[in-house]
């Protein structure tokens, strides 16, 4: 079966788009004339501005509905290209703390609605005969260590694991599969850092400063691009020289 490699005007999913890196990733989109589908549960009123992006309602905690809900929402009828898993939370705590509602609620949102979430655009792309490209955002804690942060790294590892994996299963049809492995970024998931812990976190990168989003909103676009049609199951490294 022959998989369409290119179309204008690409219609892209993406995740968590209210604000910080979904939000940075989105507005780069829209101005390079992609479709954007922003899933979940707020929307942005500055993205609402562009005629080419549409807001689609749905909480990723819901993963018992989930699947039903995108097939009633978005369907086939919308021809996907790309999907990019940007949405998580945070669970920061020692691990000798580690509490299960909290941990199964983080992984509702960061590893198996992502996980739903591919199964449903790699069968909308077979439908649909698009060579089409996932993304998964990960996080420069799964390569090294951070007090407090092995709960959330667990979660991204699991994205990377999966990615390479779906990389290789699905490859013969064109599809794409990669992780962009981000360092830490001035976002509303370390606002809960002091400055002096944000400092110690800095001065471990290469370049001592945070993660700059919009770097890591022009490697999505290159990913989702022709331009890098021969890159699938990499963990692509974002994160000022922390490894």
């Amino acid at each position: 079966m022959k998989m369409e490699k290119s179309q204008e005007n690409k219609n892209i999913l993406i995740t968590g788009i209210s604000k910080g890196l979904g939000f940075e990733i989105s507005k780069l989109l829209l101005s390079k004339s992609y479709n954007v589908y922003g899933l979940g549960r707020n929307s942005n009123s500055e993205l609402e501005k562009f005629d080419n992006f549409k807001f689609i309602n749905i909480d990723l905690v819901n993963i018992d509905t989930l699947e039903s809900d995108l097939k009633n929402l978005i369907g086939n009828t919308i021809k996907l290209h790309g999907f990019v898993n940007n949405a998580a939370v945070a669970y920061d705590d020692i691990i000798t703390n580690m509490n299960l509602d909290r941990l199964e609620s983080m992984y509702k949102v960061n590893v198996f609605s992502p996980l739903l979430i591919t199964k449903f655009a790699i069968r909308n792309m077979i439908y649909n005969k698009v060579a089409g490209c996932i993304i998964h955002i990960s996080s420069i804690s799964v390569h090294t260590g951070y007090n407090g942060l092995s709960m959330y790294a667990s979660s991204k590892g699991a994205l990377e694991a999966f990615s390479k994996n779906t990389a290789r299963e699905w490859g013969r049809k064109g599809i794409r599969s990669n992780c962009i492995v981000a360092g830490f970024m001035e976002t509303d998931m370390s606002s809960t850092l002091t400055d002096e812990q944000k400092d110690r976190i800095y001065n471990r990168t290469s370049l001592k400063k945070p993660t700059n989003k919009q770097s890591v909103a022009s490697t999505v676009e290159f990913l989702l691009s022709d331009n890098s049609y021969s890159i699938t199951g990499q963990l692509i490294n974002v994160d000022n020289g922390t490894i």
